[in-house]
């Protein structure tokens, strides 16, 4: 089994598509399409379902995805560490963030990375933690900046970032404006909610307030980002429960206190694989998120 196979297989898996694989591996299609074959070949099975729009992976092929992923992600490590000894940090930085992050300002600290090592490659992923924390242990980030749950620090290392109260968002007409007054997960069992897909990292926090105070809420608007979110509170279509620095953003909604939030605060974390499998470029990151910090 050559590497070079397993980066076509890994391309057309991310790609669902052999055509755009290869444009993109600068391979022509007959020589990705006889690479795949080689490598069916070699594990007696077929890794993808070909139909004539897409492809998509068989289990075989999923079982294989994950594998490839660590193999390539530890070349590229054993690369990337070879030139940083020779004192050149060069490779990729494959990176996660969700969006409006406490703790760092990700533009920032990655226009300062990139002035002092300009010879790395900056990959940058925005999505949900728990999505983030998947692809971190699977090898395919090398970092994120996540919402903090006990199930990633299990599995991962994390250096935390920092730690804030969940508030309510509201309209200023809202009852909840006028009384200024704290409130509980039980004051709020008969409104209608506004927050983020389940994976978010402030649905998380919210959802874990709401489940320690024993009261269930459904949520009838989900959006996957902020200014949504804060532009359906301010028409007072419905309440949010959220970091309390997000208030900053939108000054016009009234922001009331959450009850109990000191229990259910929104902390934020580097995700990083084990020390032994952490990048150079990783380890660079982190050094200048100190000094920046």
């Amino acid at each position: 089994m050559e590497l070079r196979h397993l980066q076509h297989f890994v391309a057309v898996a991310e790609d669902q598509h052999f055509t755009r694989a290869a444009e993109r591996l600068m391979v022509s299609q007959s020589g990705l399409s006889a690479s795949i074959r080689t490598l069916e070949r070699e594990l007696r099975a077929p890794l993808f379902v070909r139909t004539t729009r897409r492809v998509t992976l068989t289990e075989a092929g999923r079982a294989l995805l994950a594998e490839a992923e660590r193999i390539l992600a530890q070349v590229r490590a054993a690369h990337e560490a070879v030139a940083a000894v020779q004192g050149v940090l060069r490779g990729r930085l494959a990176l996660g963030t969700e969006q409006c992050i406490a703790g760092v300002q990700v533009a920032g600290l990655l226009a300062a990375f990139r002035r002092r090592h300009p010879e790395v490659e900056i990959r940058l992923r925005q999505t949900g933690s728990a999505a983030l924390a998947e692809e971190v242990g699977a090898g395919r980030l090398d970092l994120a900046f996540a919402y903090r749950t006990q199930d990633d620090t299990d599995r991962l290392c994390s250096l935390p970032l920092t730690s804030e109260p969940m508030t309510v968002l509201c309209h200023p007409r809202h009852r909840l404006a006028s009384t200024g007054a704290a409130v509980g997960p039980e004051d709020l069992v008969d409104e209608v909610f506004v927050d983020f897909h389940p994976g978010w990292g402030p649905r998380s926090g919210t959802d874990a307030a709401f489940a320690a105070a024993g009261v269930r809420r459904t949520v009838a608007l989900e959006v996957n980002d902020v200014h949504s979110l804060l532009d359906l509170v301010e028409e007072d279509l419905g309440i949010a429960v959220v970091p309390r620095h997000f208030r900053l953003k939108r000054p016009t909604l009234a922001a009331v206190p959450l009850k109990g939030a000191d229990d259910a605060r929104y902390a934020t974390v580097v995700l990083l694989p084990p020390e032994t499998a952490t990048s150079p470029a990783a380890r660079a990151l982190i050094t200048l998120l100190g000094t920046e910090s």
